[in-house]
């Protein structure tokens, strides 16, 4: 029986990350050990590897909650009626004769570092986050809810974690490779977590570290819906305030941790002594040692320290919770992590971020383009100066784009779910520069020319990172599954 914090578990001495949320403030495990004895080594098919593979050694995944809308963003259609162009005009770019959309001008101004792509399509215009992050097919409606549900494929950092840990089994490991800021996804609205970013099929052990943030925003955002506002941290938070580790940590007494970490230690050795005649106890062993590494460790606690930055830099980021986490994600690639997303998650109603259904326009003018356009473009120059760029891979992704048609019912408008084309943005690891991708209609309803799977991207990703997109990792009962589902490696995104 394990006691943490005044709970118990009877779990087959299987800890849980929810456990270690509330251990030392880092969560990071979530032994499960049948689990983790089930799993198998992944299968890598051979394929030739031009000069772009393995040039990225890690990576920031930017995820955009809501979807972002391809016409006042990246695929303006400036000849387009007004019930298609909208409010929001083009606007020149560094790349002669492509235009994006007047609100990212900082943006403009840096597109020969980037990759935009024009032509994303697929079939479901649903938030189906599992299905923009994951290989799964389809999106099932049935388990979007269920994170734990056996049928959910591992999250695209959760894979960059395991087939690491494959690769190199015993390293000593100070800061976790798989870290999400600035909370854990849907904690900050109105409906449960949706599935996403967790470790899946793998188990609880490959979910991302998560941080906290429980300070509150210090603007009203413009309204979502329903005569509601909010003050959202994305939009603007206090110089002072800072990320807590997971379960409250930060806030509580040096003491309380202390103890918390014997109580754990002491535990660990008790359930040792049951195990000894048990040919788990290597497995054990060595997930006692890696959580006690990381707990004891000072360094993701260093990195996550975003007020050690000098105050021009963290105020060229943003200062909001948005860009204060790109800021963070920057130090921990630095600290030496392998894979860190950050999410613009939904804040007070479920409808918000980026899912303009109301108000479509007053939030991408005074929140949503303005607080994207000054973090990503600070991010990429950031790395860029450092050195950092070329070596790391830079994605925003998204579940899908916006109607064509504007909605003029909803107050402030509405564009909605929109799947057939949309548009997103990559930098640095070997993504090309300066370079868009793929054609859509007079009016961004439809792809014509060179459509692009959301799968496609992961396994681009996937083969920048040094993996090959055909490595395969085992489903709950140890059968092969491809990374990437059916996606393929693009060799039109990469230098």
């Amino acid at each position: 029986m394990l006691r943490l914090l005044g709970h118990q578990r009877r779990d087959n001495y299987q800890l849980t990350r929810r456990d270690l949320l509330h251990v030392g403030g880092l969560g990071l495990l979530g032994v499960g050990l049948e689990q983790f004895l089930a799993s198998q080594a992944a299968q890598a098919a051979p394929t030739e590897s031009p000069r772009t593979f393995g040039r990225a050694k890690s990576c920031i995944l930017i995820y955009k909650y809501g979807a972002p809308p391809q016409h006042e963003t990246f695929d303006p259609k400036p000849d387009a009626p007004a019930n298609i162009q909208g409010e929001l005009k083009a606007t020149a770019t560094k790349i002669p004769g492509i235009q994006i959309g007047e609100g990212l001008p900082k943006t403009a101004a840096i597109l020969d570092r980037l990759t935009v792509v024009r032509s994303l399509t697929h079939p479901f215009p649903l938030h189906g986050t599992v299905y923009a992050t994951t290989g799964i097919p389809d999106v099932d409606t049935k388990i979007e809810s269920l994170p734990r549900h056996q049928r959910q494929w591992p999250f695209m950092g959760s894979l960059v974690d395991y087939l690491a840990e494959r690769q190199s089994p015993g390293a000593d490991v100070e800061l976790p490779r798989n870290i999400v800021l600035p909370w854990v996804m849907g904690s900050k609205n109105e409906i449960p977590p949706l599935a996403g970013p967790y470790g899946g099929m793998l188990g609880m052990r490959y979910d991302p570290v998560y941080t906290e943030f429980l300070a509150e925003g210090t603007k009203l955002a413009p309204e979502i819906g329903r005569g509601k506002a909010f003050k959202d941290p994305l939009l603007g938070i206090l110089p002072t305030d800072r990320f807590q580790l997971p379960g409250g940590a930060a806030a509580a007494g040096a003491t309380e941790k202390l103890e918390t970490r014997r109580s754990l230690l002491t535990q660990f050795n008790d359930i040792r002594r049951d195990l000894d005649s048990s040919p788990r106890i290597g497995t054990f062993r060595k997930q006692q040692q890696l959580a006690y590494s990381i707990l004891t460790s000072g360094k993701m606690q260093e990195a996550l320290d975003f007020g050690r930055e000098p105050l021009p830099m963290r105020e060229a980021y943003g200062m909001n919770l948005f860009g204060q986490s790109c800021l963070a994600a920057r130090r921990l690639i630095e600290a030496g992590s392998k894979f860190v997303t950050v999410i613009w998650d939904a804040y007070g109603l479920n409808a918000g971020s980026w899912d303009t259904h109301h108000n479509h326009f007053g939030r991408l003018k005074d929140f949503l383009l303005p607080v994207f356009d000054q973090t990503f473009s600070a991010l990429i120059l950031d790395l860029e100066q450092r050195g950092l760029l070329d070596e790391t891979l830079v994605l925003v992704l998204s579940e899908h784009g916006r109607t064509p048609q504007i909605d003029s019912k909803p107050q402030g408008a509405g564009r909605h779910h929109w799947s057939s084309a949309y548009s997103q943005v990559y930098a640095g690891g070997g993504m090309g520069r300066g370079r868009v991708i793929g054609q859509t209609d007079k009016i961004a309803g439809d792809v014509v020319d060179n459509p692009i799977s959301p799968k496609d991207i992961l396994a681009t990703a996937f083969h920048l990172l040094g993996i090959d997109p055909e490595t395969t990792f085992p489903d709950a009962l140890g059968r092969p599954l491809p990374l990437t589902g059916t996606g393929k490696f693009r060799p039109e995104l990469v230098e």
